[in-house]
């Protein structure tokens, strides 16, 4: 990277896209400068933070600087330093693998994730018919995830951006009420082998500490990431 313009990654503490883009960047050992745009509970991200409403329409973190190169969505950032570091992918190689777990990190955003985000208007009232199948559809997903780890350590074969979207989705899950449970232990294991690798402590445990300053309760998994003094 030496020579080449900064790269300047605009996401927010509680982004779980620009987390995807995070961890990515520090497991791929690519320099990058953070900047956290304003947030609050109450207003979220009003008002926007202006190179973040220029540069995407939708007005949404994570977006990526690298000189005259404007990007956004985590996964067009992700392929970006897919190409900008090939020496330590987070794609499995050959076509086939590759293709498989491009879906996983596809169907983590667009199939396990929208139930998580109804769960998220209905927090104080659990029974409701729509929460209740959202934790289902829930379930029904980490039955299917947990059945792929029955012969693999991770989702796409080796750590893949599979990994890391599913990580950063589940753990919204377990906050939104969505736990995992006893039924899918292959998955229970899976999540504490990635909570110990050193990036994802590092974004997660920021994003805990974070929760943590405004008294939002934490999941036993994520508060033992907190960074410790």
């Amino acid at each position: 990277m030496e020579g080449h313009p900064p790269l300047i990654l605009y996401s927010g503490p509680l982004s779980m896209f620009g987390a995807k883009v995070q961890i990515a960047a520090l497991e791929k050992g690519i320099d990058f400068e953070l900047v956290m745009v304003p947030f609050e509970m109450k207003r979220l991200y009003q008002p926007r933070h202006p190179e973040v409403a220029r540069i995407n329409p939708k007005q949404q973190v994570p977006v990526l600087v690298h000189g005259e190169l404007e990007i956004f969505d985590s996964t067009q950032i992700f392929e970006y330093l897919e190409e900008l570091q090939p020496e330590l992918p987070l794609w499995p190689s050959g076509r086939a693998a590759k293709a498989r777990a491009r879906l996983l990190e596809h169907q983590s955003d667009e199939v396990y994730f929208p139930p998580i985000i109804r769960l998220m208007s209905l927090q104080d009232q659990p029974q409701d018919p729509v929460a209740i199948a959202a934790r289902e559809a829930s379930m029904s997903y980490y039955r299917k995830m947990d059945a792929l780890l029955a012969e693999r350590d991770y989702l796409a074969g080796p750590f893949s951006f599979a990994d890391i979207a599913f990580y950063m989705a589940q753990l919204f899950g377990e906050r939104m009420g969505a736990a995992m449970d006893e039924g899918t232990p292959r998955l229970l294991a899976w999540r504490e082998r990635i909570s110990q690798r050193p990036a994802v402590r590092q974004v997660a445990g920021a994003m805990a500490a974070y929760l943590l300053s405004q008294n939002r309760p934490l999941p036993a998994f994520l508060a033992a990431l907190l960074p410790t003094r």
